[in-house]
């Protein structure tokens, strides 16, 4: 399934300074039932938004109409614990197209490049400006440049570049999943294959 195209991102950001953030606070487990990726943005940090009751949890970040923007700012090890991707799926859905944290977990990390959602791993030192700048200013921007590898506060000027792998990147740039990644290269592989019955 294709996704949005991702080249320069700037956006304000929503900060949630919280270390090990785990899958199932992401998305819980009685929300995996569905097999489409659809309206999982709706339980997003399900358990945290929302009462039991299901009105709104006045002191979270998600309810607190003070922050907004494409971009989510996740303490250290941000998308641990189990490996579903769902919950890549509900970050996507709800409409943040890049997480920052210092630190990602692995498959979490994997599940968003997937899917169309850019995991920038920044240095703790970054990361804790970004949380200052963001405290100082909600509307504060970020910039994240793909084609560049770069996450720079646009206020400050401060900036700071991030790894990712090539075949990853390229997919994004253009909007691919596996899938159309192969079906862009179909015609070499026909012609590879052909060339093997010879």
């Amino acid at each position: 399934m294709a996704y949005d195209k991702f080249n320069i991102l700037t956006s304000s950001a929503v900060p949630l300074p919280i270390e090990n953030v785990d899958t199932d606070q992401i998305i819980p487990a009685r929300f995996l039932k569905a097999t489409k990726r659809e309206a999982f943005g709706d339980n997003l940090f399900r358990d945290w938004r929302y009462n039991g009751d299901n009105t709104p949890k006045v002191d979270f970040v998600l309810n607190d109409a003070t922050y907004s923007g494409k971009i989510l700012v996740g303490g250290k090890n941000f998308g641990s614990g189990s490996s579903r991707e769902h919950a890549a799926w509900a970050v996507y859905d709800y409409g943040f197209r890049a997480v920052v944290s210092s630190f990602f977990a692995d498959i979490f990390k994997g599940n968003c490049l997937n899917i169309g959602v850019l995991p920038v791993q920044v240095s703790p030192e970054f990361a804790d400006k970004i949380f200052k700048a963001i405290e100082a200013d909600p509307k504060t921007e970020l910039e994240i440049n793909l084609p560049e590898q770069t996450i720079t506060l646009k206020a400050t000027g401060d900036k700071e570049s991030f790894d990712i792998s090539g075949y990853k990147k390229d997919n994004m740039v253009n909007g691919f999943d596996d899938i159309d990644y192969l079906q862009n290269i179909k015609e070499e592989i026909v012609t590879f294959a052909d060339k093997q019955l010879i």
